[in-house]
């Protein structure tokens, strides 16, 4: 028989293409991404979970689900794998005896199994000492255990008290410390800490700085993870800085119904110190130990009044996530992700945890995060590319043209004069197109920007002892944090006063305070910058600062900068899109979007600078908000004479007329 070979080659692709179809067909419909690997043996398998795929799972991982090229399902255990809980104790006794140039602590740990650390108390603000750890069985043997360890605090609350060394059993520890070069300290107790049972594997790697704010007193660095759901141990940043302490906070956005917030989730200290006499010592980690479930870190770094630290690099450490399932033959298994909609689901391998924690790892290669070719989105996810309903806007009175240079997720920073007339809750904020919404998110930063005020010396000739700085801001209703400034006097004591000067309806002005605060300066705690904090909105465009001299010559006062926090909006859109930013009603209540779905993707996108045009106001002022502070006042008298001199009028006309006599 004759066989036709280019029908066969045409017969054998077609039939190539149809397993394939088939193949796919057995993976659900609901998940967007899928990653395949090659399982070589049947039996119990334990892998490594891929940082992407990480990236494209749900927060709790919830939406994980295993397949067979049979389509089966295959039931898995998530494992987070975590070192075991250390045991913090008080020391079980604690002596301190002074001696000439040293500081002897002799301590029971009343502990049997092995100790890596004694974290030492004092009520001690300011000092830097080098200690000397010594352990012993019995009350003779003494051996060194670890030597010139440092310990210090700083005034600006940054300070390790901790001497760690490698794990010893000890019943009695000797803690020897250096007073040659410094005052002795007073050490009030001391709690003793276990070593770790078992240590948990950890990776490494790199993190984007993506953007760097100087804020007073602060450095600000937005990171990037390169993913979401990493369970992170610790932060590293890397400085060629010799010698510093500075106190580090983590912060992490968190969403809310009222917008985006960065919440604290981790704080520490980084140090690089140096003793006479010993080698340089330094810790540039911050611990964490917490799952983010975004792509973004932000990194604050106390920098009081030092120098901001030059960062060259900063990575972070993490711990893997395993899964452990069970196949019945060898051959490929796929991995999905990505299903916003599905439950948990209930395996009976979950009871089995305990005894699955020490299977041995597989090593296994995994196929690029894919899209799955059948995944299909549930009509229940409205998305990001839908519009919100119509709205009104007749009761809107101003708002601005959004110009947009690329399409994706959008970034606006609210610029003076929006929050100047917008509500401190930002509840009237509306991105319209056409007389749809555009869901957003507002973003609250800890960026800090600053406004140079313009500022006049006005003491009162009546009180020469009282010196008295108008500060005239450039818009009024701005969302101050803080007002500084510096000065070159050496010594001096004040008590600094700021309020805000208000007038009522009728005309009387009266002063609001703000903030108060003692400011003291001498040549041993000389500060570079003197800083009041506020805490919401400044309704006029004056302040006054002022301070009671007594019998000492006036402060001079200069470099003034009030700053107030960069909020920011975000929303999806395309460059053709012809959108409006709406602001400036206060009878409004917040939008009602649904954050949930829209949040994951505004926060982990790349986000694209967006700008605003020239402020169109769209009604007029009102015949009151045009009266200026004061002259309500005089209207009102002015009124109210007119309404009594007609009343008045009216009743003398009332009146019987007396009779001619």
């Amino acid at each position: 028989m004759k066989i036709n070979c280019k029908r066969l080659a045409k017969a054998l692709a077609v039939l190539a293409v149809f397993c394939a179809c088939v193949a796919n067909a057995a993976l659900p419909a609901g998940w967007q991404h899928e990653q395949s690997f090659d399982v070589s043996a049947p039996g119990l398998v334990k892998i490594s979970l891929p940082v992407a795929t990480l990236d494209t799972a749900r927060l709790a991982l919830e939406d994980l689900r295993l397949y067979d090229d049979a389509g089966n399902e295959l039931p898995f255990l998530i494992e987070h794998p975590t070192p075991a809980s250390k045991m913090i104790q008080p020391a079980k006794s604690f002596q301190v005896s002074l001696q000439p140039n040293t500081t002897i602590i002799t301590l029971e740990t009343g502990l049997a199994q092995p100790i890596d650390g004694v974290t030492l108390e004092t009520p001690a603000q300011n000092f830097i000492k080098a200690v000397r750890v010594e352990s012993a069985t019995d009350d003779k043997s003494w051996r060194t255990i670890t030597l010139g360890q440092p310990i210090f605090r700083q005034p600006n609350g940054a300070g390790i008290l901790k001497v760690s060394f490698s794990p010893t059993v000890a019943k009695r520890l000797r803690l020897v410390v250096d007073d040659q070069r410094s005052q002795p300290v007073p050490f009030t107790g001391a709690r003793i800490q276990t070593a770790d049972a078992g240590a948990a594997p950890a990776e490494t790697q790199p993190a984007t700085i993506v953007e760097r704010d100087e804020n007073p007193g602060e450095t600000r660095l937005t990171l990037n993870l390169g993913a979401a759901n990493l369970d992170v141990t610790s932060v590293k940043i890397d400085t060629d800085e010799p010698l510093f302490t500075r106190s580090v906070k983590l912060a992490a956005p968190q969403v809310s119904e009222l917008g985006v917030f960065e919440q604290v989730i981790g704080q520490g200290v980084i140090y690089r110190v140096a003793i006479q006499g010993q080698p340089t010592l330094a810790n540039l980690s911050v611990p964490l130990a917490k799952q983010v479930g975004s792509h973004e870190l932000v990194l604050l770094i106390q920098n009081g009044d030092s120098p901001p630290l030059p960062i060259t690099a900063v990575q972070v450490e993490r711990r893997p996530v395993y899964l452990t399932f069970m196949t019945r033959a060898a051959g490929k298994i796929h991995l999905l992700s990505g299903n916003r909609f599905c439950a948990a689901p209930q395996y009976d391998l979950a009871a089995l945890g305990a005894n699955l924690k020490g299977v041995a790892v597989t090593p296994v290669e995994f196929s690029t995060l894919a899209d799955n070719p059948n995944y299909h989105v549930p009509e229940a996810l409205a998305g990001l590319e839908v519009s919100g309903a119509a709205l009104d806007v007749s009761a809107w009175k101003y708002r601005k043209p959004i110009q947009l240079a690329s399409s994706g997720v959008q970034q606006i920073e609210l610029a003076l004069d929006v929050m100047a007339h917008t509500e401190e809750s930002f509840a009237d904020l509306r991105v319209l197109q056409g007389s749809n919404q555009v869901p957003y998110l507002v973003q609250r930063t800890s960026i800090s920007r600053m406004i140079t005020p313009v500022v006049t010396l006005t003491n009162d000739s009546g009180n020469p002892h009282l010196s008295r700085w108008v500060v005239k801001l450039p818009q009024s209703h701005l969302p101050l944090t803080r007002l500084t400034c510096t000065t070159s006097a050496p010594l001096f004591q004040r008590n600094m006063s700021l309020s805000e000067e208000s007038t009522d309806e009728r005309g009387n002005t009266f002063y609001r305070q703000l903030s108060s605060v003692t400011w003291t300066q001498t040549p041993e705690h000389k500060s570079k910058e003197f800083s009041l904090s506020l805490d919401g909105v400044v309704q006029g465009d004056t302040l006054i600062l002022q301070t009671e001299n007594g019998d000492n010559p006036p402060i001079e006062l200069e470099k003034f900068a009030a700053f107030y926090p960069a909020t920011r909006v975000l929303f999806k859109a395309k460059p053709d899109d012809k959108l409006f930013l709406y602001y400036g009603n206060p009878r409004v209540s917040p939008p009602s979007y649904d954050l949930n779905l829209v949040a994951r993707e505004l926060l982990a996108a790349d986000k694209t600078p967006a700008t605003l045009g020239n402020e169109e106001q769209l009604i007029k002022s009102s015949w009151m908000e045009n009266q200026k502070p004061g002259t309500g006042g005089v209207l009102f008298w002015g009124i109210l004479a007119v309404v009594v001199l007609g009343l008045l009028f009216v009743i003398t006309r009332l009146l019987p007329k007396t009779p001619a006599a």
